[in-house]
């Protein structure tokens, strides 16, 4: 657990940089250059997201049941995961009407994908890798949604045509990860 824990503890420290200390974040920008910034950044997220990789394979194969998820909490998990997919999708498309009120989708996306991966596993090195990534995109979201509070940010609502895009896109990478890709990476059917 010592792998995924320092991976975790990384890759969402980076991330948390806004969260907890935005005025530092914008004075080492200023300090170091936006592109050093980005740099140092994007190193520490990468190193970081192998070892959540490698510490969360390796505690998958030392399993420490923690407790055993009810056998419909697999198939409500993988229904909950659709919205997590389409919020994502939202993030990358301008202009549609998904963004337009959520203001941040692809944070509430992550929520909706940790919660429901923590309802149907049961395992510490689940618990530990979707219990976290659910506690910092749940404080990262209110952040972000009390910044834009603060600086007055209205987000542009978008067309119909766009928010039919990111409904359909959002569905076909739901389905399509959800019936190949996730046993293929993961070793695990959504719907099995």
């Amino acid at each position: 657990m010592t792998i995924l824990i320092l991976g975790l503890s990384i890759f969402l420290g980076v991330h948390s940089a806004r969260i907890v200390a935005d005025g530092w974040r914008s004075s080492q920008i200023a300090r170091y250059g936006e592109n050093r910034w980005k740099g140092i950044y994007s190193l520490l997220s990468v190193i970081g997201f192998g070892l959540i990789v490698w510490g969360y394979g390796l505690s998958r194969g030392e399993p420490l049941d923690l407790w055993t998820p009810p056998p419909w909490a697999r198939h409500v998990a993988a229904l909950l995961t659709l919205p997590a997919f389409v919020l994502i999708v939202a993030a990358y498309v301008p202009g549609n009407r998904i963004k337009a009120a959520v203001g941040h989708p692809m944070m509430l996306g992550v929520v909706f994908w940790a919660a429901a991966h923590l309802l149907s596993n049961g395992r510490l090195g689940d618990i530990l890798l979707f219990g976290g990534f659910l506690a910092w995109s749940a404080l990262g979201f209110r952040a972000a949604r009390a910044r834009d509070r603060a600086a007055g940010t209205v987000y542009r609502s978008g067309s119909l045509a766009r928010d039919a895009a990111v409904l359909a896109i959002g569905l076909l990478a739901w389905a399509g990860f959800a019936g190949f890709l996730h046993v293929w990476l993961i070793g695990v059917k959504p719907f099995g």
